[in-house]
């Protein structure tokens, strides 16, 4: 299956500097405030928002709950920040923050991108599609969020 289609990305405008915005992203115990669907995170002991790190996120969709294991793959700070779902080596979704200055605040992007099939993703074409756009509004419910959020 060509996974090309399966990618998004969703932006805002953030009322905050690129680096402020890169340190509330890159927190990743923070995704609650702003995520429908992330209710936590932690970095793994002594870690930290650096390329390579390790963190356990608590997730929620449709009722029902579980928890991931990530790995940072991307940590430029004011620029951009990334992890994969599942670690570099073996990952099948990559989530990307990117940050770009505009005026006195930040246009933040977020990407999301499946980098295999698994069947906890679901088994065909069509529970892919449904994924990909479920997720596409939850980045953009994300992104409204963190705005208001940082408006506040």
């Amino acid at each position: 299956m060509d996974l090309s289609e399966f990618t998004f990305t969703r932006r805002a405008w953030v009322d905050a500097t690129p680096a402020d915005v890169y340190g509330l992203v890159s927190d990743v115990s923070a995704i609650g405030r702003w995520s429908p669907n992330a209710s936590g995170a932690a970095y793994d002991d002594g870690a930290g928002p650096e390329v390579g790190a390790w963190f356990s996120g608590h997730n929620r969709r449709d009722g029902k709950e579980w928890t991931t294991r990530s790995q940072v793959v991307t940590a430029e700070p004011g620029a951009a920040f990334a992890f994969v779902v599942g670690g570099a080596d073996d990952g099948i979704v990559e989530w990307t923050w990117s940050l770009r200055a505009q005026g006195r605040g930040t246009v933040a992007a977020q990407s999301w991108r499946l980098l295999r099939t698994d069947p906890l993703l679901g088994d065909t074409r069509a529970d892919l599609v449904a994924l990909r756009d479920y997720m596409a509004v939850s980045a953009e419910s994300t992104l409204t969020a963190l705005a208001e959020w940082v408006a506040h």
